[in-house]
């Protein structure tokens, strides 16, 4: 990075493509009508609308009429179990690991009556299909699972998650928004009902996001209050947003199987590096299928909060998990299901790699978190065992 800081939190966010830039400056200038307009100003904004959904559409293999742009993954998550409300309560099935966006919506449908099976995992992090089916009810509605887990990176089996949904007639979503521009996405061999994407993540901007309904469903609306989206979902869309998740999507497909062999050679000189230079440490998904840009290190006895601030200090971005359940300073419930020993609990790290990412990035990444993990293996002997009151 020119700042001279190396940005390795790209499941966060990653910061928007040049050309994403330069794609969507006419229509935060020149053509800025509103879309429902029906002078030449609104319908040029409706043009790039169309225009967008059709490119998203070719690159997703499906439908233009399949796809309802919102302002991110978390109304459209939001939206698919919220529509559920306008139904009897039943029964739904998730995972532990499932993001906040799936895991809150579910305990509030929990307080209106619905029954919610939250599966486990194993110590990769990944979801059995075979637990999937038994947990199959007369009464189910959904099944949701996840394709790739923000922090440790795990690859679920959605393919055959999906089959099992298929067979039993039971809608199936999938949280694809990790592996949007990563790692194949085909909604049509997953047997997708719903599924949803975000345009931070692959380098457009946040603030807009994508929900997939296959043609053969259908949801209540969500924002009520004008008849955009097919009426779908009220409210002026965001023009630029939705063009410039369009063109970050073009070039994340183009670029995938490039970027995703070179990231993968970078995470894995890092994980190598890490394993062979320092003890204590424990890669988590190690064993499993993983996004090819995603490393999530757990270090015995020691804290992740310590471990951010030096790297902060250090001048390189990383994190302990989901941004968007920053702020605790309990373990992430992704990292508890994993059945990890109490002693690696407290001690993850995520670092995950990008378009931005270099060679040297990650020489310097390795050679500082050497340092820092030394440093405060050495402060926590140095301070002996811990003393509690009464001893």
């Amino acid at each position: 990075m020119s700042s001279g800081r190396v940005y390795l939190d790209y499941n966060a966010t990653a910061p928007p493509d040049p050309e994403v830039i330069a794609r969507i400056r006419p229509y935060m200038e020149a053509d800025f009508g509103n879309p429902s307009s029906l002078h030449r100003e609104g319908q040029r904004a409706r043009a790039a609308i169309n225009g967008a959904r059709a490119g998203l559409a070719r690159i997703l293999h499906c439908q233009e009429n399949e796809i309802l742009f919102t302002s991110g993954a978390t109304e459209a998550l939001n939206h698919v179990f919220l529509g559920f409300l306008q139904q009897p309560a039943g029964h739904l099935i998730t995972t532990q690991i499932e993001h906040l966006a799936v895991l809150e919506p579910c305990r509030f449908l929990e307080k209106s009556g619905w029954s919610v099976t939250y599966l486990p995992v194993d110590g990769d992090g990944l979801v059995s299909p075979a637990a999937v089916r038994q947990a199959v009810r007369p009464d189910t509605r959904l099944i949701s699972c996840m394709h790739a887990n923000n922090e440790t990176g795990t690859v679920q089996p959605v393919r055959e998650i999906g089959e099992i949904a298929r067979a039993a007639g039971i809608p199936f979503l999938t949280d694809a928004v990790q592996s949007f521009g990563k790692i194949s996405v085909d909604l049509a061999a997953w047997n997708a009902s719903f599924a949803v994407f975000s345009a931070h993540k692959i380098g457009g901007l946040k603030g807009t996001g994508l929900l997939y309904v296959r043609r053969d469903r259908d949801l209540t609306s969500l924002i009520r209050g004008g008849h955009q989206e097919r009426g779908g979902r009220g409210g002026t869309e965001n023009v630029a947003g939705i063009v410039a998740m369009a063109e970050a999507a073009r070039l994340a497909e183009a670029r995938r199987a490039g970027e995703a062999a070179r990231l993968k050679t970078l995470r894995d000189t890092l994980e190598a590096g890490i394993l062979k230079q320092l003890t204590g440490a424990r890669v988590t998904a190690g064993g499993a299928e993983r996004l090819p840009n995603t490393l999530h290190v757990v270090w015995e006895h020691l804290d992740s909060e310590k471990l951010l601030m030096g790297f902060d200090l250090a001048g390189i971005a990383i994190s302990n998990g989901s941004a968007c359940d920053s702020g605790s300073v309990e373990p992430s419930h992704v990292v508890a299901a994993l059945g990890l020993p109490d002693s690696y609990r407290k001690g993850a790290v995520r670092f995950s790699l990008g378009r931005g990412t270099t060679a040297e990035e990650i020489d310097r990444a390795l050679t500082e978190t050497i340092r820092i993990v030394r440093h405060l293996q050495k402060e926590r002997v140095h301070a002996g065992p811990v003393k509690h009151a009464g001893n």
